[in-house]
């Protein structure tokens, strides 16, 4: 079975007791009255276009820093510094090209950030997953590196590697099942392998351990499965994130021969904790290997290979929350990486609408999507140019 290694990890949480006499000094004055969020739009209705901003090499992730820097990863290992204005690139903040390679499935696949450190998921030259953390120095850069963990991966595909700051500041992490096809393994269904999985830590990259396990994590004592896992039966999840404004967390998970699905994790719900997508029991909502498994959550929008809108291998976006183009605000926006065709899906009021903009990302290659320190969406394609999605 592949294995994980990891750091030294506890399962405890950091108690707050409150004390009675802080309690009573506590400030009285109320917090400041926060406009409500603007309401969701009407997709049907929302007219976008796309504009190419830059050329990098194989675009693939990107975070705003805390220190207001726009940084973009190149597959084949660096992170730069982006001017969201003119599209000039500036620093490389971060280099690891001569530990990684990209190719097929594999090089530097993902990347997040919060106030303490940025986080990078990559493959090494040999196939194995590494997921890193640099701290963050007085600059706002990438500083101290420590490794968090590592997985073996069986074969060169399924790699997943998308990483996430989620609403309860850990950092969630996308594990494909470990390759070749059919899941060979059964890592999707299988909780003791960490393979087919998003995992869920807690980092602490200056503290004594890399990172503690959540003790809601549904695993979390190992008994019944790998502490770090939040969800199974995850094929290649490519991309996930989330809603900055419902917690609602987004999966798109690849499909083998048929199917591709889209998968709307309610932040109401815990966003999906101890949830099971299926795999390889389930291709979408359809039976694949077997019957429907418990805590079965079925996809809130499928595609086929052969039908309308098509495609081969989904790729994954983000809820709209920019103030560009109020129409797609609270939509999903996604696409397929062979069609590289602009998608969105709405859930407002309950309903499931699928829109395709008609419109084919510049270079084509459809890899991910991100937002720019405006809030405005980008996308990428491995073949070079970064786009802005605007108002049409």
């Amino acid at each position: 079975m592949p294995s994980v290694t990891t750091t030294p990890t506890s399962t405890s949480g950091a108690d707050s007791p409150t004390d009675d006499a802080d309690a009573e000094d506590a400030p009285t004055t109320a917090p400041e009255t926060l406009p409500p969020p603007p309401a969701d739009g009407d997709v049907g209705a929302a007219s976008v276009a796309i504009e190419q901003l830059l050329l990098l090499d194989q675009p693939i992730d990107t975070v705003v820093a805390p220190n207001g820097e726009w940084w973009i990863a190149q597959r084949t290992g660096e992170i730069v510094v982006v001017d969201p204005d003119t599209g000039e690139t500036g620093a490389t903040v971060l280099d690891i090209s001569a530990e990684t390679q990209a190719s097929g499935e594999r090089g530097l696949l993902g990347m997040a950030i919060d106030t303490e450190a940025l986080y990078v998921n990559f493959t090494d030259l040999s196939g194995t997953t590494h997921v890193e953390s640099w701290l963050l120095d007085e600059q706002g850069r990438p500083g101290e590196r420590r490794l968090l963990l590592t997985i073996d991966q069986p074969f060169s595909n399924h790699n997943g590697g998308g990483l996430a700051i989620g609403p309860d500041d850990h950092l969630y992490i996308g594990v494909g099942d470990g390759g070749s096809g059919g899941d060979p393994l059964g890592a999707g269904q299988d909780p003791t392998n960490i393979l087919g999985s998003i995992l869920r830590i807690d980092p602490t990259p200056s503290g004594p351990a890399a990172y503690e396990i959540p003790p809601d994590n549904p695993y979390a004592d190992g008994t019944e499965g790998q502490p770090e896992i939040f969800i199974i039966g995850a094929r290649n999840p490519w991309r996930f994130s989330f809603d900055p404004q419902t917690d609602d967390l987004w999966v798109a998970d690849v499909g083998q021969d048929l199917f591709e699905e889209v998968n709307l994790l309610l932040g109401a719900n815990g966003w999906g904790i101890g949830s099971n997508l299926g795999w390889n029991l389930r291709e979408g909502t359809h039976e694949f290997a077997g019957e429907r498994p418990d805590a079965n959550v079925d996809p809130v929008f499928e595609y086929s290979h052969r039908g309308d809108p098509g495609g081969c291998s989904v790729t994954g976006g983000v809820a709209y929350r920019g103030s560009a183009i109020p129409q797609l605000v609270g939509s999903y926006v996604f696409g397929d990486f062979c069609t590289s065709t602009l998608w969105a899906v709405s859930t407002a009021g309950g309903v499931v609408e699928f829109r395709s903009f008609g419109i084919e990302i510049p270079g084509a290659n459809l890899a991910g999507f991100g937002v720019d320190p405006s809030g405005e969406l980008v996308v990428f394609s491995l073949d070079g140019p970064v786009s802005r999605i605007v108002p049409g």
